[in-house]
């Protein structure tokens, strides 16, 4: 069923576009419902899409700032950059020339003016929020185990041989049995020289499991015996070792101030449409 927003007419074609687009995505999250209530709530969404779509693009028509033609022709030129071949483009986009992609363009520009717009004057989140923030999603900023590790690595990969990396390590750990401090050992032999070979805080779950298994049972000051994983051979030592915590407010506030003013932004235009739907003439045809 065509519709009619603001005098402009909408093809049922559109709708059915806008559900083809949403289905994946849209089946997989509602599986378990009845598939006809799934289907007619499905029309039901994308019917609202095109709506809202439609009611913001006639908005930045009406409103919107004139785009400088050269701004629209760089655009078109990094678009046609993505193809070798202009017919596959104006196929991809339903246009039939540059005319149709530049129209495009314009009002995609228009429309995130018009948003821009929306939004410019949006307040800075509160401390109250971030810290309530902060509290309810505790576990999203729980970081894991941690512990600071430097290794002794020799590759074995098309360059050097299992044994020949072997035999390497196996030098650089006969020089600690001997009594060689593992920093000057490290530079020494390691093929990963950068920081004394220094890895920083590795967090449990972040590096392969033949890794972890080894340097988060030692303590902290210890050297490990020789153990290889799918890389080379290695010697770790641990210089710290950090049980999981939750970060600290000041680590994550950037976070959340991030977080909280997208939500804003969300609510600002999801109230800019509604204000745009209040004031519209829909009709079905």
């Amino acid at each position: 069923m065509a519709m009619i927003v603001n005098g402009e007419k909408i093809e049922d074609s559109a709708i059915k576009q806008e559900a083809e687009r949403l289905r994946p995505d849209y089946e997989r999250v509602f599986s378990d419902q009845d598939p006809k209530e799934r289907e007619a709530q499905l029309f039901d969404w994308s019917k609202q899409n095109v709506i809202e779509r439609v009611l913001i693009n006639q908005e930045a028509k009406k409103n919107g700032e004139k785009i400088p033609e050269t701004e629209i022709e760089s655009a078109l030129a990094k678009t046609k950059e993505q193809y070798t071949d202009p017919e596959q483009l104006y196929k991809a986009l339903g246009v039939k020339d540059d005319a149709g992609i530049k129209e495009q363009i314009e009002m995609q520009m228009r429309v995130e003016q018009t948003l821009s717009e929306v939004c410019k004057d949006l307040p800075d989140p509160p401390q109250a929020d971030i810290q309530q923030y902060y509290e309810k999603n505790a576990e999203q900023f729980k970081t894991g185990e941690s512990a600071r590790v430097a290794h002794i690595v020799k590759y074995v990969n098309w360059q050097t041989d299992e044994d020949t990396a072997y035999n390497s390590i196996k030098e650089a750990h006969d020089e600690l049995k001997n009594g060689a401090s593992f920093e000057v050992v490290v530079d020494k032999h390691t093929d990963c020289a950068d920081s004394g070979g220094d890895l920083g805080y590795v967090v449990k779950g972040q590096m392969v499991e033949e890794f972890e298994d080894v340097v988060f049972n030692l303590g902290v000051g210890d050297v490990s015996d020789i153990f290889r994983t799918r890389f080379g051979f290695h010697i770790a030592k641990a210089y710290d070792r950090k049980p999981a915590a939750v970060a600290e407010l000041k680590e994550v506030k950037d976070q959340i101030v991030s977080a909280l003013q997208e939500q804003m932004r969300s609510k600002a235009i999801d109230d800019f449409i509604d204000a745009l739907k209040n004031k519209a003439k829909i009709e079905d045809v």
